[in-house]
């Protein structure tokens, strides 16, 4: 049994940077998401903005159930007992601590631009 623990206790850092980097990476999809919402409507691609407002309401979804947090987080916090807003993450400080306000206001804005652009030239 001590043989495994030493090796988990061993492993914990490359498990933090692999859920770090997992992390990191869905972060940016869900970005790139979010700003793709604007950039396709304003293409005039209303179904690639629907496609992508859907995965970023999926996304929420999945925050909503795991009490506002996302699911890596609590794999990441297995292995460090670090708790700055960044220890999941590579992102700077500042936007870990305001990632929610930042991308959830540039999601509804994008939303409201999505539904102006629809009710004037969608219909």
């Amino acid at each position: 049994m001590s043989g495994s623990r030493s090796r988990t206790a061993h492993d914990r850092p490359n498990l933090l940077v692999a859920t770090k980097l997992l992390h990191t990476a869905a972060w940016a999809f869900f970005v790139a998401c979010i700003l793709g919402i604007p950039v396709s409507a304003s293409h005039g691609d209303l179904r690639a903005a629907g496609i992508l407002s859907t995965v970023v309401l999926i996304e929420c979804a999945v925050l909503a159930l795991n009490g506002g947090r996302c699911p890596l987080t609590d794999v990441a916090r297995r292995y460090t007992d670090e708790q700055k807003a960044n220890f999941d993450i590579y992102l700077p400080l500042w936007l870990a601590r305001r990632n929610k306000a930042i991308f959830g206001t540039l999601f509804v804005l994008s939303e409201l631009y999505v539904l102006a652009l629809w009710l004037t030239h969608g219909r």
